[in-house]
């Protein structure tokens, strides 16, 4: 069993703290930790896409938190709520407000999500056990909820807790926009594209941002020196994203980075 964790919060303090935690609630489970930007909630979307497709199903939990970053995220009393949903064997536990579930409505990986209450929440980790009623009484005023609670949330529901909670349909999930999402240390850019949302044909020229390219099938085929969209390595069998690479180089310092519109 594995466990990963993809947070906006990974200074080494913060870092140890969330992976000491998890360890001692999933003992038999190998943990590891991804950071993203501060507000990074189209990264973590992408990440979370990855991360399902490295665990193929099997049995393991995804822990994720990130604050959107977009002016169209709603507003709750104390930040985005947390909901859960199950892609086979993985659970995920993750932030619900913003573009971090915007891939997961797009690839179609879940039906809906669960939407959990803190308040509502708390009193029943304390009833099973989960944690003790300090630890109930804290969730109520902690802002470190990605430390103090989804750890046990996603502990108790590994381990088939109930856990009372809403439903929200991936319909009222905020749509990805064409953008890059990730730039690797090679400076290639990871975008939210499929093929077919802009006509990718190997040999055909399209437009990405203000950037006219021609489609190759892979980097090998991308002529030295030349920018060129290809299809990535991330995404889901049958499903991979769009990347924009230079052959030789780096596509990033065309001035594309995380975020950049490619409309």
């Amino acid at each position: 069993m594995h466990v990963t964790i993809i947070n906006d919060c990974h200074d080494e303090n913060a870092a140890a703290r969330q992976l000491t935690r998890v360890g001692r609630l999933f003992p038999q489970a190998s943990v590891s930790l991804a950071g993203v930007s501060d507000y990074g909630d189209l990264s973590a979307a992408g990440m979370l896409i990855d991360v399902l497709d490295a665990g193929r199903g099997g049995q393991g939990v995804v822990l994720v938190n990130v604050a959107p970053r977009h002016k169209g995220s709603k507003k709750w009393p104390n930040g985005t709520p947390f909901g859960y949903f199950r892609f086979e064997d993985t659970l995920v536990v993750s932030s619900v407000d913003g573009l971090t579930l915007s891939l997961v409505k797009k690839l179609g990986v879940a039906g809906e999500i669960h939407v959990l209450d803190v308040p509502t929440v708390a009193p029943i980790l304390a009833h099973e056990g989960v944690i003790d009623e300090e630890h109930a009484a804290h969730l109520l005023e902690t802002q470190f909820r990605s430390f103090d609670f989804t750890p046990f949330a996603a502990a108790a529901l590994a381990h088939d807790v109930e856990l009372p909670s809403e439903e929200l349909s991936l319909g009222d999930v905020s749509d990805a926009p064409a953008a890059i999402w990730w730039v690797d240390n090679f400076g290639n850019c990871k975008t939210t594209l499929l093929p077919q949302d802009v006509g990718f044909v190997p040999g055909r020229r399209i437009t990405l941002g203000d950037q006219s390219l021609t489609c190759y099938g892979h980097l090998k085929d991308v002529p030295k020196g030349e920018a060129a969209p290809i299809e990535g390595s991330s995404g889901l069998p049958g499903r991979r994203f769009l990347e924009i690479v230079v052959q030789g180089g780096r596509a990033e310092e065309l001035g594309f980075s995380v975020g950049s519109e490619l409309e």
